[in-house]
């Protein structure tokens, strides 16, 4: 059992914090953080009137004995720190022996206690700084302590709280912060009555991401691999999938050593990690925890103790960037549908959620047979069956008919001739069904002259579409899909294309929709990358070099870095008078794009100064991309849609577009089988 003690002058000094009790959150998390460092396996923290009024922490923890509680409330008293030695290897929340001194100040305080050695506990109370006698209690052990009437001797500090539900929502907060810190110790919060929080205490993060937040946020996180960073830093918990992201902050959660901290490093590795993965303006959330040694970090630097000081910055972001990158690699070229937004999706605590089927068949029963189940519990061996409900006979398609389609206005037509069953009788419940069409003997003899389509390179410009008036009626029915007109992902089928947007496939009972345009983009731009790398970036000449004027700061950038501009397949040469000359560009790009390119490197330049940097090559070849790939609402070939889903199976880590869009999302065939009502 630690004993409590009075640091000594020059040992005071050095840690005092010079910051006094401002709000209940203040007073609770002090508390809370001395119930944690007690070793408590479960707290609980009870407020009213947002904790103004009313406020009791309870634990399980291993008490305080009976000739230290006197003690225990003077400044600078504490069981954590002996001499100014142990200032450099801090390992618990508290130590600065300030917080009690500090409650019983400006608040009523009751102490109850009771050690594990003790068979009596002990009760004390405290207001204003003057104590009474402990006394003999009866009480579990552990340690409660009570706060009423918060600075009832401090009016002018009292008019500058908000009003209770401001508090009480900042007491959630913290409470919320501690309990994904310590997933092994089970939280309860209770305000006015009311249970608000309740972790399990199992040691699982993830069962304390889902008792805070629910499956809302809980069931986008994905694990980071703690062993993927330097030797001796060890990075654990989770972060969300890129398609999780939200428009602020307030979902990254950052600890070290279990401390919860606000660390602008962890941040930058963090989100420098979704570079590329993650849409402008959108923030990923995360629930991480750095173990790092005691000598690495200064906790004594912020009065609340929320800011740190690290020996070494580049080894700790390296550590955080390392694992996030790792756990954003092991997420597959597949977005759910589910995933993609937030209104559908549960938001039942851990303990609503635990307890339900993920999985199984549901089973039917009659009103009677459920309120007989409801009120007796099975026998031993007893099972029910489910009551299955055949369904309705599927009737097969109509046979097929000749579909022609012209091409271009161009006089060409092309014909699906792929055979198909009969159609059987329609239930009598349905409608009749419409005559079946003529065998194929019966349609119009015509040639049909061979069209070949050929696939541009990757790197060509995106064809362009043809006229409005060139294109097929709407009321033209769409083309067969090809056969062995293209080599397609062994395990993909391709459907065809909606909107001219999207690309269809079908895959391990998944219908998957492609966006094109998002698609084509980052394969283009992990190309660029690739090929900068190489150093061998494709250009073409210009038959007509292309002269652009830009702003005199804009000119001077782009001047000074004309070895890095032809790194990125861009020959530009001085044409005097704030102009430049572009005699050579990336061959994804066409003479029309290639100004608007310009002029975007030089904005980008501006912002790069000195020279630039791997960013800067990053946003470049985003800007190159998206203007050289395929465009959305414009027809593409079939054969130039299945290209592009072969290229993407050759390349499984693609999952989001440059600027964070998913580039393919999933629809099991479960989910689309719930729309129709096939299953409950």
């Amino acid at each position: 059992m630690p004993r409590i003690h009075l640091l000594d002058r020059e040992t005071a000094e050095l840690i005092a914090a010079g910051e006094v009790i401002e709000r209940p959150s203040s007073v609770v998390k002090e508390l809370v953080e001395n119930a944690i460092d007690s070793g408590a396996t479960a707290i609980t923290v009870e407020i009213q009137s947002g904790g103004v009024r009313f406020i009791r922490v309870t634990d399980n923890g291993c008490g305080i004995l009976r000739e230290d509680i006197p003690t225990a409330f003077l400044r600078h008293a504490t069981s954590k720190v002996l001499s100014p030695e142990d200032l450099g290897s801090i390992g618990t929340l508290g130590f600065r022996g300030e917080a009690l001194a500090s409650i019983c100040a400006v608040g009523r305080v009751e102490l109850l206690t009771r050690t594990r050695e003790e068979t009596m506990g002990t009760r004390y109370q405290i207001a204003g700084g003057e104590g009474g006698e402990p006394e003999d209690a009866g009480c579990p052990a552990g340690t409660t302590i009570i706060v009423r009437d918060l600075f009832y001797n401090v009016p002018a500090r009292m008019k500058f709280l908000k009003k209770d539900s401001t508090e009480g929502n900042a007491v959630a907060t913290l409470l919320d912060r501690l309990a994904l810190s310590h997933p092994e110790i089970s939280f309860k919060l209770l305000r006015e009555g009311q249970m608000k929080l309740h972790t399990p205490g199992d040691g699982k993060l993830l069962s304390a991401v889902f008792g805070v937040y629910g499956g809302d946020f809980g069931n986008v996180l994905v694990p980071v691999d703690p062993s993927a960073g330097p030797v001796g830093l060890a990075v654990t918990g989770f972060i969300t999938k890129p398609e999780g992201a939200r428009a602020s902050r307030a979902m990254e959660h950052f600890f070290i050593n279990r401390r919860y901290v606000k660390c602008l490093t962890m941040m930058a590795a963090l989100e420098e990690a979704y570079k590329n993965s993650i849409m402008t303006g959108k923030f990923p959330g995360c629930v991480l925890n750095l173990d790092l040694p005691l000598g690495m970090v200064d906790v004594n630097v912020h009065p609340a103790k929320l800011e740190v000081k690290l020996s070494d910055e580049r080894q700790v972001f390296q550590a955080v960037y390392t694992a996030c990158k790792g756990a954003l690699s092991a997420l597959g070229s597949v977005t759910r549908a589910r995933d993609t937004g937030r209104g559908h999706q549960s938001r039942l605590s851990y303990f609503e959620i635990s307890g339900r089927p993920m999985e199984g068949e549901q089973q039917r029963m009659t009103p009677s047979e459920y309120r007989k189940a409801a009120s007796l519990p099975p026998r031993e061996g007893e099972r029910k069956a489910p009551v299955t409900v055949a369904a309705a006979p599927r009737p097969a398609p109509p046979p097929a008919r000749p579909i022609l389609r012209e091409e271009g206005g161009a006089g060409l037509y092309r014909q699906s001739i792929a055979p198909r069953e009969a159609p059987r009788p329609a239930p009598d419940r349905l409608l009749p069904r419409e005559p079946a069409p003529p065998p194929l003997s019966a349609a119009p003899k015509r040639p049909v002259p061979v069209v070949r389509e050929e696939l541009p390179p990757a790197y060509a410009p995106a064809p362009e579409p043809p006229r409005e008036d060139a294109r097929p009626p709407e009321h033209t029915p769409a083309p067969e899909p090809l056969q062995d007109t293209s080599q397609a992902p062994e395990k993909l089928r391709f459907i065809g294309e909606l909107f001219q947007t999207y690309i269809l496939a079908e895959g391990q009972g998944e219908l998957l929709l492609i966006d094109k345009h998002a698609a084509h983009e980052r394969l283009l731009f992990e190309r660029l990358r690739e090929e900068q790398a190489a150093g061998e970036v494709p250009r073409q000449l210009l038959l007509t070099s292309l002269r652009v004027s830009l702003p005199k700061d804009r000119y001077d950038a782009v001047m000074e870095s004309l070895p890095a501009l032809e790194q990125a397949g861009f020959g530009i040469e001085d044409f005097g008078d704030g102009s430049v000359l572009v005699r050579e560009i990336p061959a994804l790009l066409s003479l029309a794009q290639a100004e608007d390119a310009v002029h975007e490197m030089a904005e980008l330049l501006m912002r790069s100064n000195p020279k630039p940097t791997p960013a800067f090559f990053d946003e470049l070849y985003h800007s190159v991309a998206c203007k050289a790939a395929v465009k959305g609402n414009r027809f593409s070939g079939e054969i130039e849609l299945r290209e592009l889903l072969d290229q993407l199976a050759r390349r499984p880590q693609i999952r989001n577009c440059p600027h964070g869009r998913p580039v393919m999302i999933a629809i099991s065939r479960r989910e689309v089988e719930k729309m129709f009502g096939r299953i409950v």
